[in-house]
């Protein structure tokens, strides 16, 4: 049975899933990692790939290339996506032709539309959705995703809005801990942003938080003592913790919350601006919990590789 190999490479992390297919049409992990490369370092204010930044990212992309050869995938079972960081920066060539050559081929600069319904697929891959219609939110590190639609899959709205941990981290939160100004700046950024996006936060019957800020913010809810994907996939942030959680974060250094226990390190420096993104939806949506899923983009990627195969 062939499997096929979906790498997402967006301003924060660089992850990777190869995959198999079930009988029942579904996705069995051969192999799932992430690791922080931090791409988007500075693309913010400067509009180009840093040197270190693509130095970072090449090297774990010969590391996935490594154990997509293992695996034995075929070349053209391989999609590698790039989102957010990679769609407006100048030497984006330099990208490309690092990842060419270590893979063997081309990133795919997909749209903010495509990301959403790649992340809405995968997200309601593997959760049941409690009620209509369905938000599934992806905090990224330049951007966040906001999709919109059925418990069946049909979407009906979707925008990418430029408000990710990084960015944010990068334009007002520049001390460790944030100044209490700083943070209600970023909260005033991230309200304005959502009140003129046009998406109807009002109606959302389950809202689904997927990827690294929102699987990391379930790790530190439920006090893991290591990370534990599974204990993680479905748990459920009450809105009135994610606001304790920011409160939390906000009053700790970069080093406090890198020591704790279920925290990735490269993450720990762009958490809080992420958390703080999390907060601010939940004041928008009725539904009173944020369920975290494993489940994402890369499983939108892998499934969409296994029907055109």
């Amino acid at each position: 049975m062939t499997s096929v190999a979906a790498v997402d490479c967006g301003t924060n992390s660089l992850r990777l899933l190869i995959a198999e297919p079930t009988k029942s049409g579904g996705l069995l992990d051969l192999e799932r990692r992430t690791e922080i490369v931090r791409l988007g370092q500075g693309v913010d204010a400067t509009g180009e790939f840093h040197p270190d930044a693509l130095a970072r990212t090449f090297t774990v992309v010969e590391q996935y290339a490594e154990l997509i050869r293992q695996a034995a995938v075929p070349v053209d079972r391989i999609h590698f996506v790039a989102t957010s960081a990679s769609r407006d920066v100048r030497n984006r060539e330099a990208f490309f032709d690092g990842v060419r050559q270590r893979l063997g081929v081309t990133p795919d600069v997909i749209t903010g539309d495509k990301e959403a319904q790649l992340s809405f697929t995968g997200a309601l891959s593997r959760v049941r959705p409690e009620g209509e219609p369905v938000l599934v939110m992806d905090i990224g590190g330049g951007s966040t995703e906001f999709i919109v639609g059925s418990a069946g899959g049909e979407m009906s709205f979707a925008i990418s809005l430029d408000i990710g941990s990084v960015r944010l981290t990068e334009r007002f939160l520049k001390t460790s801990p944030p100044a209490a100004a700083d943070l209600a700046a970023a909260a005033a950024y991230v309200d304005g942003r959502l009140d003129s996006s046009g998406v109807d936060l009002t109606s959302v019957g389950t809202w689904i938080g997927v990827a690294g800020t929102a699987t990391t913010l379930a790790g530190v809810y439920l006090e893991l003592a290591e990370y534990d994907r599974e204990r993680v996939h479905g748990a459920s942030i009450p809105r009135a913790d994610l606001a304790a959680l920011l409160d939390r974060l906000s009053r700790m250094t970069v080093e406090e919350i890198r020591a704790l226990p279920s925290m990735h390190p490269g993450r720990a420096d762009v958490i809080t601006g992420g958390t703080l993104i999390a907060s601010r939806v939940a004041l928008h949506v009725p539904v009173p919990d944020m369920i975290v899923s494993e489940s994402d983009i890369l499983d939108g990627i892998a499934l969409e590789l296994l029907a055109a195969h």
